[in-house]
């Protein structure tokens, strides 16, 4: 797999796959009620306003996943074609399998029903390939980056309905579900791939130059600003407008904490641009699970603070460690970033799970916590039947995301090990974190950026 036809068949693999999900489209799946045309007498007919409504929460998705997770992946000065072009590439190929993949798991009759929401939940889906593709970033070939995707989905589509439908946990934004499940699968598959001792030093192109920090920058703003939508879009009645609330107040708490914390422990208390592009978002993940609680504006802003704090911290002095010491490369520190937050926002679901009571939430029990609502029947597919009182639930938030580690390690590590000792081609030390290898890049390059030494030189 070494030669230039290794390269084509991987490729030549992957339109195979995209035949294939033609096949399984034109078999199960067909279009939602309110996605078909309404017979002219129909009382219904402008049912279909409920679902293109969420259209612009939809572009705001579409926004992070394409333009925001790209840019922000482009920090390394020599991997921005591949940063932002595997971006495109993989959600491309993950949306289709993802509608596919939870769509088996919700069938009727047979069939997979396809709508907006069905969409925007394999949008979201995306995401999880795009976190574990940010630990592994600059250290994998596209194919071997696409076909753990494949299977990443698959994984992560049965531990969502194992957790949403079966644990019935509350997971509004995601924050368990995806960002926990993509950091830590990214995080095993990269400890399958760690380098061996006599090469766990940094890489030659492995870092950043001002420009590039600058295009990083592009997509950090672009997941701040769009995080709402992200948080809310798939919540119900009036907690879409809190978990709206309950994000921007998070991020912007996190913000502040990142630009103060990163001043006190940085070298010669200059502020970091990892820790502005990255941990400034930690606000966002961590009220994830909760953002469409009753929080009240001060939870938000706390749960803020604390992210941005921890997040910080991770990198400044938990990923050097675990890069010199267990060989663990997390190149975008998605530990830091989704991982950790993740745990903050499922531990914080815990407490305020304990806490809920009927009488705060009313109409809306029924959607953020089904489980909690009728009598204690097991005839459902909730696991302990209904009627969970405000503990119980609790301990299924946290059962929750000890299930979901627990598959996403061992995926990750199942991935990993097919990864590096099947028959994928592993890239060598000095492929690492370069565009060339799989891209066509301008010739000139490399002149251009001599003359502009040369310039600066004669200046000085």
């Amino acid at each position: 797999m070494h030669t230039p036809g290794g390269k084509v068949s991987g490729y030549i693999v992957l339109m195979i796959v995209q035949i294939i999900f033609l096949v399984l489209f034109w078999l199960f799946v067909r279009y939602e009620k309110a996605a078909l045309p309404s017979p002219i007498d129909a009382e219904d007919a402008g049912s279909a306003n409920e679902h293109v409504s969420k259209y612009p929460q939809f572009q705001d998705v579409q926004v992070m996943i394409f333009i925001g997770f790209g840019f922000l992946m482009t920090f390394l000065r020599k991997y921005g074609y591949s940063a932002t072009g595997y971006t495109l590439f993989m959600s491309a190929l993950v949306i289709q399998w993802a509608v596919l993949m939870k769509g088996f798991l919700h069938m009727e009759g047979g069939k997979i029903s396809l709508s907006l929401e069905s969409i925007i939940d394999a949008d979201i889906a995306a995401a999880v390939p795009l976190i574990s593709m940010g630990a592994l970033l600059g250290r994998t070939t596209p194919i071997q980056l696409l076909c753990m995707s494949i299977f990443e989905v698959a994984l992560f589509a049965a531990n969502e309905y194992l957790a949403l439908n079966v644990l019935s946990i509350c997971d509004c934004g995601g924050s368990i579900t995806v960002h926990a499940f993509g950091a830590y699968f990214g995080l095993a598959v990269a400890m399958m791939l760690r380098p061996s001792k006599d090469e766990n030093d940094a890489g030659k192109h492995e870092g950043a130059n001002y420009v590039s920090d600058i295009f990083a920058m592009i997509g950090t703003t672009f997941l701040w600003v769009y995080w709402p939508s992200f948080n809310s879009v798939l919540a119900e009645g009036s907690g879409g407008e809190r978990a709206i609330l309950n994000t921007f107040l998070s991020l912007a708490a996190a913000t502040v904490t990142t630009f103060v914390v990163s001043a006190l422990v940085s070298h010669e208390n200059k502020l970091d641009m990892v820790h502005v592009q990255n941990s400034t978002l930690a606000g966002g993940v961590a009220v994830g699970t909760v953002c469409n609680l009753l929080l009240g504006a001060h939870g938000a802003v706390l749960i803020g603070i604390i992210a941005g704090t921890v997040s910080v911290l991770g990198y400044r002095y938990l990923t050097p460690w675990l890069s010199s010491n267990l060989r663990l490369h997390d190149t975008c520190g998605v530990h830091n970033l989704h991982g950790m937050p993740a745990l903050i926002s499922a531990i914080a679901s815990a407490i305020y799970a304990s806490m809920v009571t009927a009488d705060d939430y009313q109409s809306e029990l029924q959607d953020i916590f089904p489980a909690m609502v009728g009598n204690n029947s097991t005839a459902t597919k909730i696991m302990g039947g209904l009627g969970r009182d405000a503990s119980t639930q609790a301990g299924y938030q946290l059962f929750g995301i000890a299930v979901t580690l627990l598959i996403a390690i061992g995926g990750g590590i199942l991935a990993g090990v097919v990864l590096k000792y099947t028959s994928f081609r592993n890239l060598q030390k000095d492929e690492q974190h370069l565009d060339e290898q799989y891209w066509e890049v301008p010739a000139l390059e490399n002149k251009e950026e001599y003359e502009l030494n040369v310039v600066d030189e004669l200046l000085l």
